[in-house]
């Protein structure tokens, strides 16, 4: 009888983070239909990040098809010795994401969604403020649109 060989899970490519996890309904002539909304954040932590949103009938088809959606979603970021290179501000709906380069060592400040993305975008060094709306999707986005503002400036500017 042959000895079976341990094989080791392969690493994933992207880590993923979820962000939220809703169940919604629609309302039909029958009654009414559940569905679950998941919002996920994914990432190498290495400068490459994605926000992904998807329904689902079940919480891990929604989950599966969230993860497909950040990877198409998915930006490359700009790093600069663990931090941004320069501050910015982003506004998508009524969320505005305000993030600015930090000392080394000073870690990451900043709130629930700013947090997620910033960790799984491979910045170690960030001070961040969320204003206007908490909708966590919102704050998402808004952060994924300012951190790619830094790359476009910093490409720029060298």
């Amino acid at each position: 009888m042959a000895r079976k060989k341990f094989s080791r899970r392969e690493k994933p490519e992207y880590d993923q983070k979820l962000l939220e996890l809703a169940r919604v309904t629609r309302v039909v002539k029958g009654g009414r239909r559940f569905r679950f909304r998941a919002v996920l954040i994914i990432g190498n932590r290495n400068g490459k990040v994605g926000v992904g949103v998807a329904k689902g009938v079940d919480v891990s088809e929604a989950v599966r098809k969230a993860f497909n959606s950040g990877k198409k979603n998915m930006v490359q970021i700009k790093r600069h010795n663990n931090t941004i290179a320069c501050s910015m501000e982003a506004k998508v709906g009524s969320a505005k994401v305000m993030i600015k380069p930090a000392k080394p060592g000073r870690g990451i400040v900043a709130g629930g969604s700013v947090r997620s993305v910033v960790e799984l975008a491979g910045i170690r060094d960030i001070v961040s403020k969320s204003m206007g709306s908490a909708n966590k999707l919102s704050v998402a986005r808004a952060t994924v649109k300012a951190l790619e503002q830094v790359k476009a400036l910093s490409s720029r500017n060298s």
